[in-house]
C-alpha cells in the first residue's frame, strides 16, 4: 500500500511539471509615443516585449520608433481615426467619408515617419473602425504593406475583421485598457483582469498610456507575472483564433456638404382603389360554406376519398 502511494505521488508531481508553465500569453501595448518622451524612455527600460505604438505626425515620432526599435520593442502605427464624438482631432485623422486615395495617401505617409514599424493599431475611431466601407479602404490600403491592424475595439461593433476579409491583413484585438483612469489601485485591477483573461483565453492584449501612474504599475508588477502567464510582442498573436462578434455596418458614409438618402419607401404614395358602391356584408353561413367547399376540393381530401372507395377490391386475397 505504501508503495502504490509513493507511485500515486511520484506521477502527480510528474505531471506538474509536465504542465505547460505557460499558460497564457500576455502582449501590453503602450499607446501615444512621440508627445512625452521623458515617460516613454522609462517605458522603454522595460522588458523588450512590451510594445509601443507611436503616433506619427507627434514631434518625436521618428526619435522614439528609433528608439523603441534599438531597445528591441515592437513598433507600431498609432494611426488617428475619428471618434463618434466631438473633439479636437490629430491632424490626418482617417474618416468613413474619405477617399481611398485619401488614405492611402495617409497611411503611406505613417509608414515614412514611424520606421520599423510591424503592425497599426487606431488612436479613438469609433466612428471609423464601425464603418464597413471605411473600413474596407483601411484594409486595402494596408494590403500593400506587411503591417497587422491591432483593434483598440474603442467600439463593439467594429468591422476591421470583416473588412480584413479578402486581404493579407491580419488582425487581432486589444482585451483590456489599463487606464481609463490615473488612479494606480484601478490601474493594478485591470492588469490583474488582463492577466486572469489571458490564462483562461490563452491570451489578452492589454493597452495603456505613459502616463506616470501606469509606468509606476508596470514597473511594480510586470517583473512578478505568475509563472503560466508568458509577455510576448502582438505579433506573436497573430495566429491565435479570433471572434468577430460585429453585426455588418453598410451604411454608406456622407460626403461632406451632401445630405445622406434615405431609403426610398416603395409604398409610398401608392394610392387604394376604393370600390364605387358599398361592399355587401359576408355572412357567417357564407363563410363556411365557401371554407367547406375549399376543403372538400382539396387534393388531400380526394385522395383519401379514393383511397377509401377502394380499400376493399384492393385487400389481398387469403
Amino acid at each position: 500500500m505504501l508503495q502504490f502511494r509513493h507511485v500515486v505521488f511520484s506521477l502527480a508531481c510528474a505531471f506538474t511539471l509536465a504542465a505547460p508553465v505557460n499558460a497564457g500569453k500576455l502582449s501590453i501595448v503602450i499607446d501615444d509615443f512621440g508627445y512625452r518622451p521623458k515617460q516613454e524612455n522609462q517605458v522603454l527600460d522595460l522588458p523588450a516585449n512590451v510594445s509601443v505604438a507611436v503616433l506619427p505626425n507627434a514631434p518625436h515620432a521618428h526619435e522614439m520608433a528609433t528608439k523603441a526599435h534599438n531597445a528591441g520593442h515592437e513598433v507600431l502605427i498609432h494611426l488617428p481615426m475619428a471618434p463618434l464624438s466631438k473633439q479636437p482631432l490629430e491632424k490626418d485623422t482617417l474618416r468613413p467619408e474619405m477617399s481611398s486615395a485619401e488614405i492611402e495617401r495617409i497611411i503611406r505617409e505613417a509608414v515614412n515617419k514611424v520606421p520599423y514599424a510591424v503592425g497599426l493599431n487606431n488612436h479613438m475611431g469609433s466612428a471609423m473602425t464601425s464603418s464597413l466601407f471605411g473600413m474596407q479602404k483601411v484594409m486595402q490600403a494596408l494590403d500593400q504593406y506587411n503591417l497587422y491592424f491591432l483593434d483598440s475595439m474603442t467600439i463593439g461593433n467594429s468591422q476591421s475583421m470583416r473588412a480584413a476579409s479578402g486581404t493579407k491583413v491580419k488582425v487581432i484585438k486589444r482585451k483590456v485598457f489599463l487606464d481609463d483612469t490615473q488612479n494606480e489601485a484601478d490601474i493594478r485591477v485591470q492588469f490583474n483582469r488582463a492577466i486572469a483573461l489571458a490564462r483562461r483565453n490563452g491570451s489578452a492584449i492589454a493597452i495603456g498610456h505613459p502616463h506616470p501612474s501606469t509606468v509606476r504599475v508596470l514597473q511594480q508588477m510586470i517583473y512578478s507575472l505568475p509563472p503560466d502567464i508568458t509577455l510576448v510582442r502582438p505579433s506573436s498573436l497573430l495566429n491565435e483564433p479570433q471572434v468577430d462578434t460585429s453585426t455588418p455596418n453598410n451604411a454608406v458614409p456622407s460626403q461632406p456638404g451632401k445630405p445622406v438618402e434615405k431609403p426610398r419607401n416603395p409604398f409610398k404614395g401608392v394610392s387604394l382603389c376604393k370600390p364605387k358602391q358599398p361592399l355587401e356584408p359576408v355572412y357567417a353561413t357564407t363563410f363556411f360554406t365557401v371554407i367547406g367547399d375549399s376543403i372538400s376540393q382539396s387534393t388531400l381530401v380526394k385522395y383519401m376519398q379514393h383511397q377509401w372507395q377502394g380499400w376493399g377490391s384492393n385487400t389481398p386475397q387469403s
